[in-house]
């Protein structure tokens, strides 16, 4: 792995360099193994992980190029390394998107075009509030990408959209579950849109923060009650249990009531699930 690593240190020296530029083809595998005194197998792993990360790319019968280095592909790995979030992380998705998505919305204010504009009312205008949750919350994904690549600055865009895809499903479930949600979504998405049009950027930046602001408030209370109700069947279950006589009756009894208290309280395992299947 060392010897991997040396690699690859030295292929990024080349690029950073300016040896090798953005777009430009690498000398040939036996050449470039020469030239950096590392061996053919060696060279290979490290063109191996660096096409992983979109910093190579090989072309099956004609070489390999460094890629355009752009901040938007590069980003990409990051993407690949959050689908790995554990549910109980999507809190601190949400707090990142709160820091980020209102300073992307105050640029998007002022740096849209006229046309980049009316675009963002029309996916607005695609969905309704009797609209199934998933094309509602699918739009939703829409219109914050639209508005983090309005603000005309690419890296900020990537790491907005990465980090608004591991929120998903929390959204989703907050539309199934919260009474009155896709209207506040929506109304807010309105208001966003009217500081946009109106190239407010203070106005703007305030929306983004109370539309992001509310659905992790949402999100934090209730997976707050969600593991006090868990907690307290867990404890109902274990008093039951040492009052009821240890008969057969009794304990096809408890197995009945324990699989009803388990489908009667989601954890936020099951309601990811459900989300997903929804």
């Amino acid at each position: 792995m060392a010897l991997t690593d040396e690699a690859i240190g030295k292929i990024k020296e080349m690029i950073i360099s300016g040896r090798v530029r953005p777009g430009e083809k690498l000398p040939k595998e036996a050449d470039l193994a020469a030239e950096l005194g590392l061996s053919r197998n060696s060279l290979r792993e490290a063109v191996k992980a660096l096409t992983l990360v979109n910093v190579l790319d090989v072309r099956q019968g004609d070489g390999t190029y460094a890629t355009s280095l752009a901040p938007s592909l590069l980003l990409e790995a990051l993407s690949f390394i959050i689908d790995f979030h554990r549910d109980d992380t999507v809190l601190e998705f949400f707090e990142v998107r709160r820091i980020l998505e209102p300073s992307a919305t105050g640029l998007a204010a002022v740096r849209m075009s006229p046309e980049e504009k009316a675009e963002l009312g029309k996916i607005l205008d695609a969905v309704t509030v009797e609209s199934p949750v998933d094309d509602f919350v699918a739009t939703d994904l829409e219109f914050h990408k639209k508005i983090a690549v309005g603000s005309g600055n690419s890296v900020l865009a990537s790491l907005v959209d990465n980090m608004s895809l591991p929120t998903a499903r929390a959204r989703i479930w907050r539309g199934m579950t919260e009474p009155g949600a896709l209207e506040r979504t929506l109304a807010e998405h309105r208001a966003i849109h009217g500081a946009i049009l109106a190239g407010d950027a203070d106005l703007a930046r305030s929306w983004a923060t109370v539309h992001i602001g509310g659905i992790e408030s949402w999100l934090r209370t209730t997976l707050t009650e969600l593991g006090r109700g868990e907690r307290q069947s867990c404890s109902m279950t274990h008093s039951t249990r040492a009052a009821w006589p240890a008969s057969s009756a009794a304990r096809a009894r408890r197995s009945a009531g324990t699989r009803s208290s388990a489908r009667s309280t989601r954890s936020p395992r099951a309601w990811q699930a459900a989300a997903s299947a929804g």
